[in-house]
Formats: C-alpha cells, sequence, structure tokens
C-alpha cells in the first residue's frame, strides 16, 4: 500500500491540473472573501459581530467546493481519458487498493490546501472587517468547518469520477449534486420536503461550518450525513470498479 501511495502522490503533483485547480480554489476563497468583506465594511454601520466576520469571509467556499470536486473527479477520470488506468491495473491488480490509494492520497492533499485556504480567508476578512478572532464562539468551528467540507467535496468529486469515469459527466454530476438540487429542494413542500432539505448533500455538509437554527440537523451530524451520502457513492463506485472493464 505503501507503494501504492507513493505512485498514486506521483501522479498528482506531476499533472499540472492539480496546481491549478488547488490555486483556483485557493485563490476564489481569498478573492471571494475579500470583496465580500470590503462591499460589508462599506455598507454595513457599526461593527460586525465575529461570527458573522467569520461567515462574510469564507463565502467564497461553493465556487471553492466546485473547483475541488473537479479535481477529485479529474484524479479518477484522467487516467481512463488517457488509457492510462490499464496501466495503472497491470500494475496493481487488486483494482480497489488502487482506489484506495488515490483517495488516501487526495484526501490529504486536499485537506492540508482547503484548510490553510480557509484560515487564510478568514485573516483577510477580519484583516478588513476587524473585532474577530479564532478564540470567539463559533468562529474556529466554522473555519476548520470549511476545510472540512471543502474536502468532504473533492471526495463526493472523487468518488464520482470512479463511478461515472467520465470528465465532463462527473464535474456536471458533481455541479449538480453540490450546488444546483440542494437550492432547489428548498422548494419541496411540508415537512417531508423540509426533511429532504436539510438531509440533502451539501445542505447538510456545510452545517459544520454554516449551522442554520431551521435545519433539524447540528454541525456534526449534519456533516456525518454528507460523509453518508459520500461513502454510498463510493461504494456503489467501488463495486463497479471491480466488475467492469477498463
Amino acid at each position: 500500500m505503501i507503494d501504492i501511495i507513493r505512485s498514486e502522490w506521483t501522479k498528482l503533483r506531476s499533472v499540472r491540473s492539480t496546481m491549478w485547480t488547488l490555486g483556483t480554489a485557493a485563490l476564489l476563497m481569498l478573492a471571494i472573501g475579500a470583496l465580500m468583506s470590503i462591499a460589508v465594511k462599506n455598507s454595513h454601520e457599526g461593527p460586525v459581530p465575529p461570527s458573522g466576520v467569520a461567515e462574510v469571509s469564507l463565502m467564497g467556499v461553493n465556487f471553492a467546493a466546485l473547483a475541488v470536486a473537479a479535481l477529485g473527479a479529474l484524479v479518477v477520470t484522467s487516467e481512463y481519458r488517457t488509457g492510462a488506468i490499464r496501466v495503472s491495473y497491470m500494475a496493481v491488480p487488486r483494482r480497489l487498493l488502487l482506489l484506495a490509494g488515490k483517495l488516501v492520497v487526495f484526501a490529504a492533499v486536499a485537506l492540508a490546501v482547503c484548510m490553510a485556504a480557509a484560515f487564510a480567508a478568514f485573516l483577510v476578512g477580519r484583516t478588513i472587517l476587524g473585532g474577530a478572532s479564532l478564540g470567539d464562539p463559533g468562529v474556529l468551528r466554522a473555519v476548520t468547518g470549511t476545510g472540512l467540507y471543502l474536502t468532504a467535496c473533492g471526495l463526493f468529486g472523487l468518488a464520482l469520477g470512479a463511478l461515472v469515469r467520465h470528465t465532463p459527466g462527473a464535474v456536471v454530476a458533481a455541479i449538480g449534486l453540490i450546488l444546483v438540487l440542494p437550492q432547489l429542494t428548498v422548494m419541496l413542500p411540508g415537512q417531508w420536503g423540509r426533511t429532504v432539505n436539510d438531509w440533502f448533500t451539501s445542505n447538510a455538509g456545510r452545517q459544520v461550518a454554516f449551522p442554520s437554527e431551521a435545519s433539524s440537523l447540528g454541525p456534526w451530524s449534519g456533516f456525518a450525513v454528507y460523509l453518508g451520502w459520500i461513502a454510498v457513492t463510493l461504494a456503489a463506485a467501488c463495486v463497479l470498479t471491480a466488475r467492469r472493464d477498463a
């Protein structure tokens, strides 16, 4: 397994799309957070509460999530597109071990970059708005929760990439499940509609960073639900990876 992880790390860091995509995610976090912080400072009268500073600083999370999810999909689909996956399977006949290696390497890289981007975005927003520190109630959870949420979105993209094995299809599926459909579930009627909205993918996952009092889920229970979505998708991908031809 160590050799597999070393090989996957070499693949990931040697592809230019990795640096470009991670750089784009970090830039989106910083730029959108800074712009929103400037806008709030110019329009808001009086000091902004610490929780508000954190929320405004991290408003780039939705766009950064799509970038990280796209990279997660590319970790798998790029090899299918070029045919390199056949060579990988010849080197590692146990396909699920290869997929596990990709998952471990990508999760470690994404977590490091996303955490750094979240803390940097908060520090920029705090510099502009002032009046907040990591020790204030809810602020540290919001920042670390954003890093965890972005990493989970990347893993969701990887699972979709392994399931679909086609870059455009996996990216479109990620956009739909992370950004589009969660916004549409709010239109569902009745109590069952509110339950679906609370438990649907990123609506649940975002609770770890930006908990909503209207939701039936808490910060960590919501994140656990999101991880459940990812686990189910990954399990389906594992079954198909073991059965399908390369």
